[in-house]
């Protein structure tokens, strides 16, 4: 069994859903666990039910985004169990709406908790891991949404298209540290999935605690938040010292491994490109295949 005994852990936006998933499965993989979430009560209540469960958890609500924030986190994970070892930063909202519609302060406020609080708060425990001089595991969330785009999602595909781009920039900057930095680019049942019209059907189903079926499991690596949460246990375990810097897709009975952007059709010009050059040669190279854009579903 993976084993997380005498590890340290910090899970934001742990109140519910995936967190309160994320929270509780290192707790019973015997991590210590500090949860944030904005929600005071959902956060005391979730650390109530792992502690009934004779997990370690303490409970730090505040709202992510904000260096004073994190280090809020940080020093509560350092007080309570006298160091920090891994960090989930999960927390996140949504504000959608299609670009014409979409409000500055909605795309601040996803930017803010997504973006920024993913920063500040991988940040602050880096301080602190490197401070410890021992090895330590960074795991942050990302979407299908900002892998690929999803129509009305304009703050929420790019602030999590970054945080993909965080785990690969951080992998190299903390190698020499010991810290690895994933991306989980999760697909579960939440709150949030069952308002789609696509998906809220099953919401009844899921409330009563019974299965989704094959077609969601295996068609769209949809499952329940609980699907997900031992990709986390994995991440943060030694069986994954050599795992940085990757995006890794995981729900229902689906894993998977996401590409990093990459050229993949070239061609060349003596004395460079004009624009009717490029018109020329678009629809026979670059512009033979064009890469497709949204989500992929089922059939």
């Amino acid at each position: 069994m993976i084993r997380l005994d005498e590890k340290v852990a910090i899970v934001t936006g742990a109140g519910r859903g995936l967190g309160l998933a994320f929270a509780k499965a290192l707790a019973r993989a015997g991590a210590s666990v500090v949860l944030n979430d904005i929600d005071a009560e959902a956060a005391v209540q979730a650390v109530e039910e792992i502690r009934a469960e004779r997990g370690r958890a303490v409970a730090q609500a505040c709202a992510v985004g904000s260096s004073e924030a994190a280090d809020q986190l940080v020093a509560s994970a350092v007080e309570a169990f006298g160091r920090l070892d891994i960090l989930c930063a999960n927390a996140g909202n949504l504000r959608d709406r299609v670009l014409w519609n979409l409000s500055d302060e909605d795309f601040d406020s996803v930017v803010e908790t997504h973006l920024r609080g993913s920063f500040t708060c991988a940040r602050a425990a880096v301080r602190q891991m490197r401070s410890q001089g021992s090895a330590g595991r960074i795991v942050l969330i990302a979407s299908p949404a900002g892998q690929r785009g999803n129509a009305g999602q304009t703050a929420y595909a790019a602030a999590k298209a970054g945080i993909a781009s965080f785990a690969r920039t951080w992998s190299m900057e903390c190698a020499r540290s010991n810290i690895t930095v994933n991306a989980i680019v999760p697909v579960a049942f939440t709150r949030m999935v069952a308002t789609m019209p696509a998906f809220s059907n099953h919401a009844g189903a899921v409330a009563k605690g019974e299965r989704l079926p094959d077609e969601l499991r295996k068609g769209a690596g949809l499952g329940l938040p609980e699907d997900v949460a031992p990709l986390l246990v994995y991440l943060a375990s030694g069986q994954a010292a050599g795992v940085t810097g990757q995006c890794i897709g995981i729900g229902g009975d689906k894993l998977s491994l996401w590409s990093h952007p990459q050229e993949i059709c070239t061609a060349f010009s003596d004395g460079g490109w004009s624009a009717e050059d490029i018109a020329a040669v678009w629809p026979t190279t670059l512009g033979r295949e064009p890469e497709t854009v949204g989500l992929l579903r089922p059939a």
